[in-house]
């Protein structure tokens, strides 16, 4: 995958009339009959209670999972078309409590996409730094930590770092905010989304929490036992007349339409 892809003129990603079913068993449908398409530089949103399919969906993307039906394009290339290590390695991947090596430094796992792609050391170093400062880490005070030596937020931050290392032009973000404390969750919250203006990454991520969803999206997808219940921006969504797009702005203790 070619990270600088501004001339991409389709969906970046799409989904076309998608479905997953567990050991290709129809009647265990985790997705069923997605269709969607994401934008260059969109941050989309996948909203849902436990076991709705976000992070299925998430991984068709990166074909950790192929679709049991239908496709999922890449740059207008169906995934299981691509050779697999190029497609996941185009593409950056944050998961909760950020994945990360304990026994690598936090410049070898920020460092790592950029090594199994043959960069030289000058240019890993510098964009081991270069990246550690752009998620506020000190790389004099952090490159040779190991990941049990930082909190929660710092171990988030290396992870965002390590997605975004190879420059890829997506990146993938399943809750990685889920696990911390609510006020370093509130701050990696608005820094990302500060980050995320300025990188023009395109973007998608998943949660549970609606106000994270209003506060980082572009457009909200929310999923209803596999399949999409509404797909709107943050204010269109909040004014939705559907029966569970209601059940999560209740949750929030406001009102359709109400600030947040």
């Amino acid at each position: 995958m070619n990270a600088k892809i501004e001339s991409f003129s389709g969906n970046l990603i799409e989904f076309r009339d998608v479905s997953y079913h567990i050991n290709d068993i129809p009647g265990r449908a985790v997705i069923s009959g997605v269709s969607l398409a994401v934008p260059l530089g969109e941050t989309l949103v996948l909203l849902g209670r436990s076991g709705s399919g976000k992070t299925t969906l998430l991984r068709l993307i990166n074909a950790l999972y192929l679709p049991s039906q239908g496709e999922v394009l890449v740059e207008g290339r169906p995934t299981a078309e691509w050779d697999v290590i190029r497609l996941r390695r185009g593409i950056g991947y944050v998961i909760q409590e950020a994945g990360l090596f304990p026994h690598f430094t936090v410049a070898e796992n920020v460092g790592l996409v950029p090594s199994l792609e043959k960069w030289d050391r000058q240019r890993t170093t510098a964009r081991v730094g270069e990246l550690l400062r752009l998620v506020g880490l000190d790389p004099a005070e952090f490159a040779d930590r190991h990941p049990r030596e930082l909190s929660g937020g710092q171990r988030q931050r290396v992870g965002v770092a390590r997605a975004l290392a190879a420059d890829p032009a997506i990146l993938l973000m399943d809750e990685p905010f889920g696990a911390l404390d609510p006020v370093t969750r509130t701050e990696l919250q608005k820094e990302f989304k500060a980050l995320a203006g300025r990188l023009q990454k395109t973007i998608v991520f998943v949660t549970h929490d609606l106000r994270e969803a209003l506060l980082l999206a572009s457009r909200i997808v929310l999923l209803d036992t596999g399949r999409i219940a509404a797909v709107a921006p943050p204010q269109e969504f909040l004014r939705m007349d559907h029966p569970e797009v209601r059940a999560f702005v209740a949750s929030l203790g406001a009102v359709p339409g109400a600030p947040v």
